[in-house]
């Protein structure tokens, strides 16, 4: 009787400090972290560990490690229904494997990266409105059958309570991806812009760089818009975008700032670099055709003003200001070009 009220005291526990870890905070690893600590502590095993689904490619990565080096695992990913762990996530069924030489499922991919030898697995997903998240998973687990009797059903919660932060997570990512991108397009928009650039440019002062910002603008669009309305007229922007995308290195930060018109960032780049830049995405841009797959056939140029940093502004609204006045200068004169001081 008393084991049975330690463990219903233990158990209750654990699932009241979670609760309350779940209602005062938003950081996901930190959670985690707690819930695979609160397990290890209830539960006498060797291992334990929590993985999650990459919801893109299905594959699985360690997020949470106890019991080895959890550095060993950074990185180390798991294909969709690789492994026990991949079994569990891909079927939403929980596993307990008591001797896992006798599963054709076993994969000693992990053993063999940090030395450990499993020899028994209890594999929980992590699941909440019909989607599995990843899994929990607890190896060589001391008494496999006190286990089942007495702890599966506080970590089938532990493993929702798992779930639902993730769930709660990855809603917080989503929306503030939303707040920082462009409905139409994708891309990011203005808020994010005003969000980096202050940063962008303390990292260049520090490192005694230089760095261009670009405005560019469609040239003549409200034709477009007229012609083909403006369902069509976003399509073309978002064309657009793709086609400055493909000209740009990973480094590079493009924005949709507003109607027709883009920012890019282009940082570590002297005047002379910024100018060959933006000649590559004015050739790219006048060379493509848009709208194609509408049978639509548009063509457009556009005009693009460049402003360095420090050398021509040094805050971050003056040089948002300098590029602007580069860009309409060209476009009041010969369009499909660019300005610069």
């Amino acid at each position: 009787m008393t084991n049975d009220m330690d463990y219903e005291t233990k158990a209750l526990a654990a699932c009241l400090e979670i609760g309350k870890v779940l209602t005062s905070t938003l950081n996901l690893q930190e959670i985690l972290k707690r819930i695979v600590m609160k397990v290890s502590e209830l539960i006498e095993a060797e291992n334990w560990s929590l993985l999650l689904k990459d919801p893109e490619t299905g594959e699985s990565t360690f997020e949470i490690v106890v019991g080895v080096d959890e550095k060993l695992l950074k990185g180390v990913r798991l294909a969709q229904g690789e492994g026990i762990a991949g079994r569990v996530i891909e079927t939403g069924r929980p596993q307990i494997i008591q001797n896992v030489k006798e599963d054709p499922n076993f994969n000693r991919k992990v053993d063999e990266i940090t030395g450990f030898e499993t020899q028994s697995i209890i594999c929980i997903p992590l699941k909440t409105h019909g989607k599995i998240l990843g899994a929990l998973e607890i190896l060589n687990v001391t008494d496999t059958a006190f286990f089942q009797e007495k702890y599966f059903l506080i970590l089938t919660i532990l493993s929702d309570y798992a779930a639902i932060a993730i769930e709660n997570s990855q809603q917080c990512d989503r929306i503030s991806h939303l707040s920082i991108t462009d409905e139409y397009t994708g891309l990011y928009n203005a808020r994010y812009l005003y969000q980096v650039l202050d940063d962008i440019m303390e990292q260049h002062t520090a490192k005694d760089k230089s760095f261009a910002i670009v405005f560019m603008d469609i040239d003549d669009f409200k034709n477009i818009v007229d012609t083909y309305g403006h369902l069509m007229g976003s399509m073309v922007l978002k064309e657009i975008g793709q086609t400055i995308s493909s000209c740009l290195h990973e480094e590079d930060i493009l924005i949709k700032y507003g109607g027709d018109e883009y920012i890019i960032i282009l940082p570590d780049r002297s005047r002379q670099e910024a100018i060959v830049d933006v000649e590559k995405i004015r050739h790219a841009i006048r060379n493509s055709t848009y709208l194609k797959y509408e049978n639509q056939a548009v063509r457009v140029t556009a005009s693009f003003g460049i402003a360095i940093y420090p050398d021509d502004e040094s805050t971050p609204k003056d040089l948002l200001i300098r590029a602007d006045k580069m860009m309409y200068s060209v476009k009041r004169s010969t369009k499909n070009g660019y300005g610069i001081s």
